[in-house]
C-alpha cells in the first residue's frame, strides 16, 4: 500500500534512513514499499539490499518534482523499467544549470516497463494511458467523492507519501526545506513543505481510511504485485565491463604477451622465482575475471606515457609483478617481498585496487580519454553530509539568531542549561541532522567503467566537473559488483615534472635527467643524507614535522626504512600505541625479545609490529584462525564502510572464538584486536607505501641536487604541507636570492634565472589574471619595458591594478621609488581600465607632471609585501616593535637537554590533537632567527593559557626534551611578540630639505635582505 516512500537521500527533504525506513515498514505491516526518493535514486540499491531482512518486497521508483511540487511518481516494472527511468531523471539532471529547479514537465514520458501516478490534486487532463494512474491520498478523499474520476475506480491507486515518521520528523523536514530556500523558517512558503500527513502510518489503518473505495485499494495492491525487482549483492562476479578486447580468451592471450613483453624492461636475468610468480598470478586473474581490469588500466596508462605524463601506480595492485610487468607499477614485489596474498587470492571477490596519480594538470585530459574510450563509464559521487558545526550555523541563520551568537553556539563554547528555547533547539536539531546526506560530490578520482550501461543501476547528474556522475557511492556500487579505477590528481608528480623543466632551461649545460632511475638514487649518498637529517621541506609525502621527526627517530637513510615509515605515521598505527614500540624495537634490538613469539614469527621485519595492511591479514589469518577470505573482509571492515555490517561482526566472533579455542591468552588476544581496530583502516598496503617511498625518492633527488630549481616548482604546483612562506624561506636557505616580482622579469608562475628567483604575478593577491596576460604579450611581441610611461602606453590597465604593482616594487628597475610612482600613475591614468591601447602613426606628446619629493622607507616594503604576497621578504624578526636581545638557536638546543630555556621563534604550523581523556593539545613548528626548525609540544593545561595567536613571533619557555635524537621543546609559557605599528599609516617625519630618509632600521634591513632567513 505504501507507493510514495521518501529516505532521507531526497536532499533536504526526507527524514528517514534506509534501514529506520524498512523497519517502520516490517512493523506497520507493510509486504511491499515502493521507495520513491525525491529527484533521486541514491538509496535505490541499499533499499533493495536490506529489504530481505525486513521481509519487505522492495519496490523502485522516483517522485518526480519541482521544489516540493510533486509532478508524478513513477514506478519500475522490473529491472529494465528501472533503467529507463534512471535515464529520464539523468536528462532533467543533466539539463540542469544551477540551483534552477528541474524542469520536469506535469505530464511524463512514456517508458516502456514503467507505471506513472499523477497526484489527484494537481492533475488536469482527462485521458490516461494504460500504465499511467491516479494517487489519491489522505486528504484527497472527501473531493474525491464528488470527483468524475469517482466513476472510473480503475485508474485510481492510494498514494499515501512517507516523509518522517513523528511530529520532530515534521519539525527536521520544515528545517530542511528551510535550509533549501535559505530563509527563515517562519517565512518558509506552505508550497515548499510537505503535508503534516506524509507520516508512517499502519497498513491497516490505510485501508479502513479508504474502505469506501475497495477498489483503490486493489489496484494499490495489484500494481505492487506487478513491480518485482532483482539485483544480485552476492559479489560472485563483477559488473565491471567485461572484456577489453570483446573476446575474454583474447583478452587472457594480450595479458599474457604483455606480461612477458614486459620482462626484459623490468628483468635482465629474471630467476625462477620471478617467472614462478608471473605463472601464479596469470593463473588467479584469469580465475577471478579479473583480466580486463588489468587491461584497461594498461590502456589508460599505455596513453598516458604517449603524452609524456607522468603517473605513479600505487594501492594494493603494486603487490602485482603482473601490474609490476604492464607498467601499471614502479614496485617490484619479488625484490620487496611484498605479500601475494594482499593484491589477490582465490577468495578476493573484488578486483585489487590500482590508485593511479597524475599530475594534476594531466589528469583531466586522462579522465577525457577514458570517457572516449570506453562505454558506460561515470564518476562516483561522495555524499557530503551535515556536520554539527555547519548545521548549527544553518539552523542558526533559519531560526534569525544573530551571528554572534550563532559564533558562539558553532564553537561550543556555551551552556546548554543556560540558552534559551531558541538556542537549545538549533542544538538540538543540529545534532539530529548530524550524518544526513546534505548534497552530491565527487570522489577524489573513482570512476565506474560498467558492462550494462551505467543507468541500470543508478541515475547520473553533471556537476561542474562535466562528466556524468553516479548519484551513489563507491560503497553502494562496490556492493553490485563495481569497481572503480583510481584516476588521481596530485601536485607532488607535477613538482616533479616541472622541476626537470626547470633545471633543463636553468642549466642548459648540464645532461637531461632520468628521473626514473631510481636504482641509483636508492645508493644516493646525497639523498641517504637528506633522510638521516630530515632535511625533506618540499619532498613528497616527507615533509611534514611528523614524518620528519619520525625518520629523525628511525635514523631512516634507505629504501626499506622509507617504505616502512610511510605506513608506521599514518594514525593507525600512532593511535595503536605501536609507532613508539616499532621505534624502540627498530633502535635497541634487544627489545625485539619482547614481541609475542607468534607475531614475531608472522611479522619478523617489523619487529612483531603490524605495520602494513597486510599485517593484518598474517594475523587475522595465522593468528586468529581465519581464512583468507574472512581475514580480507576483516581488513576491509576496518576501514569503517562494513563496519556496522552484520558479516563483520561474524568475522570478530569467529576470531575471538578461534583463538580461545587455539588456547591463546584471553587478555592477549584482546590486545591484539585492540591493535587491528585502531590501525587497519588507516595503514597502508606495503606495495602502497613502496610507491610513495618512490616518488619521495624523486623528490628528494631533485632537492638534494637542485634545491632551488625544485622549490620554485614547488611554488608554482600550490606547495605542499606549508605555507608559500616557507617554500621561499626554503629557497632562501639554500642560496637563492628571492625577488619580488618585477614587470620585466616575471610571469604568472615564479621564475629563476641562475640564483636569482623572482616571484610570480599570480602570487599576488587581487592582481587579474588578464592583465598578467597583458604584461607577458605586450613584452613578448614589443620588448622590454622601459619606464612606468612606456608601460602605460603599452598595457590598458587601470589604477588599481597598477598600484599593486608599483606596492609590490615591479617598477624598481626604474630606480624611483614607490610613493613617486604612486603619484605620477594617479595623476596619468584614470582609476578604470582604459579601452584596450589602439596604435597610432605619430606617438601624442607626453605630458609630464612634477612629481613632489615623498619620502619611502623598506619598512614600508615589508608590509606591502604582507598585504599583497601575505608574508614580508626581509626577516620578521626585523619589524618587532622591541628589538630582542634573546642568543639562543635551534642549533644549540640539545645542549640544553632536560633544562628549561627562552627561545624565540617564528611561527610555521600547528597541528591540533586529542588526549586520550578528549583534551585538546598542540604540536608546533617554529624557525628560529637562523632559519632552523624548533619543534614544540603544547600539552592541555598550557595550551588553554596559551594560546596561539596566528602568524608572529613568539617568545617560548619550555624544557628541553631529547626523543630518539629528536629534539622538541616542551612549552611552560608562551606569548606573541608585538610588531612595529605599520609605518604607511604612522605620521613619520620628514628628512631635512635635500637629505633622504636615514634610519638604522633601514640599513639593517636593506643590508640582511638577501641573507634573512624569512
Amino acid at each position: 500500500m505504501f507507493l510514495n516512500c521518501h529516505t532521507y537521500y531526497s536532499l533536504r527533504y526526507g527524514t528517514l534512513k534506509i534501514s529506520d525506513l524498512l523497519e517502520l515498514g516490517q512493523q506497520k505491516g507493510a509486504i511491499a514499499m515502493a521507495l520513491t526518493d525525491v529527484n533521486s535514486t541514491s538509496a535505490s540499491l541499499e533499499f533493495v539490499r536490506l529489504s530481505s531482512e525486513y521481509n519487505v518486497k522492495p519496490i523502485l521508483g522516483v517522485d518526480f518534482r519541482i521544489g516540493a511540487k510533486q509532478q508524478f511518481v513513477m514506478l519500475a516494472e522490473n529491472n529494465e523499467g528501472f533503467k529507463n527511468i534512471n535515464e529520464y531523471l539523468s536528462k532533467f539532471l543533466h539539463d540542469r544549470e544551477g540551483s534552477e529547479n528541474l524542469k520536469i514537465p506535469s505530464k511524463a514520458k512514456q517508458l516502456p516497463h514503467t507505471f506513472v501516478i499523477y497526484p489527484f490534486a494537481f492533475f488536469e487532463g482527462e485521458t490516461l494511458s494504460e500504465n499511467e494512474f491516479i494517487g489519491v491520498k489522505l486528504e484527497d478523499i472527501n473531493r474525491l467523492k464528488f470527483s468524475p474520476w469517482k466513476n472510473r475506480p480503475e485508474k485510481l491507486v492510494v498514494l499515501h507519501t512517507v516523509t518522517f515518521q513523528n511530529k520532530k520528523g515534521f519539525n527536521t523536514h520544515r528545517l530542511l526545506r528551510a535550509i533549501d530556500n535559505n530563509t527563515l523558517l517562519s517565512k518558509l512558503p506552505i508550497s515548499e513543505q510537505a503535508s503534516e500527513n506524509d507520516i508512517f502510518i499502519s497498513e491497516e489503518k490505510l485501508k479502513k481510511s479508504f474502505e469506501e473505495f475497495p477498489q483503490l485499494i486493489e489496484n494499490t495492491e495489484n500494481l505492487l504485485k506487478r513491480c518485482n525487482i532483482q539485483f544480485d549483492f552476492s559479489k560472485e562476479k563483477t559488473c565491471n565491463q567485461k572484456s577489453y578486447t570483446a573476446n575474454e580468451e583474447l583478452d587472457f592471450r594480450l595479458l599474457k604477451k604483455l606480461a612477458y613483453a614486459g620482462i626484459p624492461y623490468r628483468y635482465k636475468r629474471p630467476g625462477a622465482r620471478v617467472m614462478a610468480r608471473i605463472e601464479k598470478e596469470l593463473g588467479i586473474i584469469r580465475e577471478k575475471g579479473f583480466v580486463s581490469y588489468f587491461l584497461i588500466n594498461w590502456k589508460i596508462l599505455k596513453y598516458a606515457r604517449s603524452k609524456g605524463y607522468f603517473y605513479v601506480g600505487r594501492g594494493s595492485g603494486a603487490n602485482s609483478i603482473v601490474a609490476y610487468l604492464l607498467r601499471i607499477t614502479d614496485v617490484d614485489p619479488v625484490e620487496l617481498d611484498l605479500y601475494f596474498e594482499r593484491f589477490i587470492n582465490l577468495y578476493r571477490k573484488n578486483p585489487p585496487d590500482f590508485d593511479i596519480d597524475f599530475s594534476w594538470q594531466d589528469r583531466d585530459d586522462i579522465t577525457d580519454f577514458i570517457f572516449e574510450k570506453f562505454k558506460n563509464t561515470a564518476l562516483i559521487a561522495v555524499y557530503n553530509t551535515f556536520k554539527f558545526r555547519a548545521s548549527v550555523r544553518e539552523l542558526g541563520k533559519v531560526f534569525g539568531l544573530p551571528k554572534e551568537e550563532i559564533d558562539k553556539l558553532s564553537s561550543q563554547d556555551c551552556d546548554f542549561k543556560k540558552l534559551d528555547k531558541l538556542s537549545q533547539l538549533v542544538i538540538v536539531y543540529s545534532k539530529y541532522i548530524q550524518g544526513f546526506p546534505n548534497y552530491l560530490g565527487i570522489h577524489a578520482g573513482g570512476i565506474l567503467i560498467s558492462e550494462k550501461p551505467i543507468h541500470y543501476y543508478v541515475s547520473t547528474f553533471i556537476p561542474p566537473k562535466g562528466y556524468a556522475t553516479t548519484q551513489f557511492d563507491m560503497v553502494i556500487a562496490e556492493d553490485i559488483g563495481l569497481y572503480k579505477f583510481d584516476i588521481l590528481s596530485q601536485r607532488g608528480l607535477g613538482k616533479i615534472k616541472d622541476a626537470v623543466e626547470i633545471v633543463k632551461y636553468n642549466h642548459p649545460e648540464k645532461k637531461p635527467l632520468d628521473i626514473h632511475d631510481i636504482k641509483r638514487f636508492k645508493k644516493d649518498e646525497k639523498i641517504k643524507t637528506l633522510l638521516r637529517s630530515a632535511q625533506a621541506i618540499g619532498c613528497f609525502y616527507v615533509e611534514s614535522p611528523a614524518m620528519r621527526m619520525l625518520m629523525k627517530k628511525l635514523h631512516v637513510d634507505d629504501y626499506l626504512g622509507l617504505v616502512a615509515a610511510s605506513s608506521v605515521i599514518r594514525p593507525g598505527v600512532a593511535k595503536s600505541g605501536m609507532m613508539r614500540e616499532y621505534v624502540m624495537r627498530h633502535r635497541f634490538p634487544e627489545k625485539r625479545k619482547e614481541a609475542h613469539p607468534v607475531l614475531l614469527d608472522i611479522m619478523p621485519e617489523t619487529y612483531g609490529v603490524m605495520v602494513y595492511q597486510e599485517d593484518v591479514i598474517k594475523v587475522a589469518h595465522h593468528f586468529g584462525g581465519l581464512d583468507l577470505s574472512e581475514a580480507d573482509m576483516l581488513r576491509r571492515g576496518m576501514s569503517g564502510k562494513f563496519r556496522s555490517r552484520e558479516e563483520f561482526q561474524k568475522v570478530k566472533d569467529r576470531f575471538f572464538n578461534n583463538c580461545k579455542t587455539s588456547g591463546k591468552n584471553e587478555a592477549f588476544t584482546a590486545d591484539v584486536w585492540r591493535q587491528i581496530e585502531s590501525f587497519a583502516g588507516y595503514a597502508f598496503a606495503k606495495g602502497h607505501s613502496a610507491s610513495y617511498a618512490v616518488e619521495s625518492y624523486q623528490s628528494l633527488f631533485l632537492k638534494a641536487y637542485f634545491p632551488l630549481e625544485y622549490m620554485v616548482a614547488t611554488l608554482n604546483n600550490g606547495g605542499g604541507f606549508y605555507s608559500v612562506e616557507l617554500y621561499v624561506h626554503e629557497a632562501r636557505m639554500h642560496g637563492g636570492n628571492i625577488l619580488q616580482p618585477c614587470i620585466n622579469r616575471s610571469f604568472g608562475e615564479t621564475v629563476i634565472y641562475g640564483k636569482d628567483i623572482y616571484i610570480g604575478f599570480g602570487f599576488l593577491q587581487s592582481f587579474e589574471t588578464k592583465i598578467t596576460e597583458k604584461i607577458i604579450s605586450e613584452r613578448t611581441k614589443n620588448g622590454v619595458f622601459e619606464s612606468l610611461d612606456d608601460f602605460l602606453e603599452r598595457v590598458s590597465i587601470g589604477m588599481e591594478q597598477v598600484t599593486i604593482l608599483i606596492k609590490i616594487n615591479a617598477f624598481r628597475f626604474t630606480g624611483r621609488n614607490k610613493r613617486e610612482l604612486l603619484w605620477e600613475a594617479y595623476m596619468k591614468i584614470n582609476k578604470v581600465s582604459f579601452e584596450e591601447n589602439v596604435y597610432t602613426l605619430f606617438k601624442p606628446k607626453k605630458i609630464d607632471y612634477k612629481t613632489p619629493s615623498l619620502p619611502h622607507t623598506a619598512l614600508e616594503d615589508a608590509f606591502d609585501e604582507m598585504e599583497l604576497l601575505g608574508f614580508p621578504l626581509c626577516s620578521p624578526f626585523e619589524l618587532l616593535a622591541n628589538a630582542s636581545e634573546n642568543k639562543l638557536r635551534a642549533t644549540q638546543l640539545p645542549q640544553f637537554t632536560g633544562k628549561t630555556v627562552t627561545i624565540e621563534a617564528y611561527l610555521v604550523t600547528t597541528k591540533q590533537t586529542r588526549t586520550s581523556r578528549g583534551e585538546y593539545m598542540y604540536f608546533g613548528n617554529f624557525v628560529d632567527r637562523e632559519g632552523y626548525f624548533v619543534d614544540t609540544v603544547h600539552f592541555p593545561p598550557v595550551a588553554n593559557q596559551y594560546r596561539f595567536r596566528g602568524k608572529g613571533i613568539y617568545s617560548i619557555i619550555g624544557k628541553v626534551i631529547d626523543e630518539f635524537d629528536c629534539i622538541t621543546i616542551e612549552v611552560i609559557k608562551m606569548e606573541r611578540l608585538a610588531i612595529i605599528q605599520d609605518p604607511r599609516y604612522s605620521p613619520a617625519p620628514l628628512p631635512p630639505e635635500g637629505g633622504t630618509v636615514t634610519d638604522n632600521r633601514r640599513t639593517t634591513l636593506e643590508n640582511r635582505r638577501k641573507s634573512a632567513a624569512l
